[in-house]
């Protein structure tokens, strides 16, 4: 079983890096230009993101076990991110006026747990439907804290941390008709045709989330992606201490397998590349969040495999 579960991660997290190439061999011959990401970024953000939400209750009956377990789920998943973010923040508290502290914290808490981390999960757990939803609950509590914790260390500008900036944003707002849709059964009801057109768009965040990862890494030397110490810093801190974090945290909650497997496995993805997207759109920061999300994406193509590895413990 844990070899099952290293060969499935490491080929889920292969097929998700091969996106990144025809992204950097277009941004190599000049076919696309990183001038043009704030674009797809936006579209990635505003629309394929929520498609991928609603998509993902639109594909379960309704529970009330599983209504119980989601709500807890955003519980367990918020309360575990603001404490190590916090954490962090309590560490470096005297150095968080310098930009790289502030993305250690930032980059070390917050995850690509919906792009990345969605169809990872669903492939480490087949038979476990609900996982789409713990995934898109995941994205929700991470969201929660990129509009207003990552956007403020990015900016600097404490106008966004406010309950506005939480809740009004394209994921809490797309959670939010999910769940009626969800809680009315409103699948019955739906065409296919219509069901499978949002599905699709969903499908896409990861293909176009990995491109505009791949056309940011065209304009970056190899040799400074690599080079840079403090990166591994937070490469470190996202794609292993949180994750083992998480699995301790896990390993000690009394819910199911697939609760306790979608917290550990989606705390493992690496850095949130929504934090480039909003680096994009305010542009402030883009070189050291690209940096730092570039970096760790390629790294856990080891890393979790290897963290998959655990999940036998849970």
């Amino acid at each position: 079983m844990d070899m099952v579960a290293f060969k499935v991660a490491f080929l889920s997290v292969f097929v998700a890096l091969m996106y990144m190439f025809p992204g950097y061999l277009l941004g190599k011959a000049k076919k696309a230009v990183a001038g043009h990401l704030s674009t797809m970024s936006a579209v990635l953000i505003y629309v394929c993101s929520p498609c991928m939400i609603v998509s993902s209750f639109l594909s379960m009956e309704y529970s009330s076990e599983n209504m119980k377990n989601m709500g807890l789920f955003f519980l367990v998943s918020f309360a575990f991110e603001v404490a190590f973010l916090l954490t962090l923040f309590f560490i470096f508290r005297k150095k968080f006026h310098i930009n790289k502290y502030r993305m250690l914290a930032i980059g070390s808490t917050l995850g690509n747990c919906g792009f990345f981390g969605m169809p990872l999960i669903k492939a480490l757990l087949p038979d476990h439907p609900e996982v789409a939803c713990y995934s898109s609950i995941f994205v929700i509590s991470m969201n929660i804290l990129v509009f207003t914790a990552a956007v403020y260390c990015l900016t600097q500008e404490k106008k966004y941390i406010s309950l506005k900036s939480a809740t009004i944003n394209p994921a809490v707002l797309s959670l939010l008709v999910a769940l009626v849709l969800y809680v009315i059964g409103a699948r019955e009801y739906i065409p296919d045709t219509c069901v499978n057109a949002i599905d699709l768009m969903g499908k896409m965040t990861t293909p176009v989330c990995m491109l505009i990862l791949g056309i940011r890494l065209s304009t970056i030397k190899i040799k400074d992606l690599v080079s840079e110490p403090f990166v591994y810093f937070i490469c470190i801190g996202k794609l292993i201490v949180f994750p083992l974090l998480a699995c301790a945290v896990a390993i000690v909650l009394p819910m199911p397998y697939s609760f306790k497997a979608s917290l550990f496995i989606l705390g493992a993805v690496p850095c949130a590349s929504v934090i480039l997207n909003m680096a994009e759109i305010h542009g402030k920061e883009q070189k050291l969040s690209a940096n730092c999300i570039l970096l760790s994406t390629l790294l856990c193509i080891f890393t979790i495999p290897v963290m998959s590895l655990l999940l036998t413990f849970l």
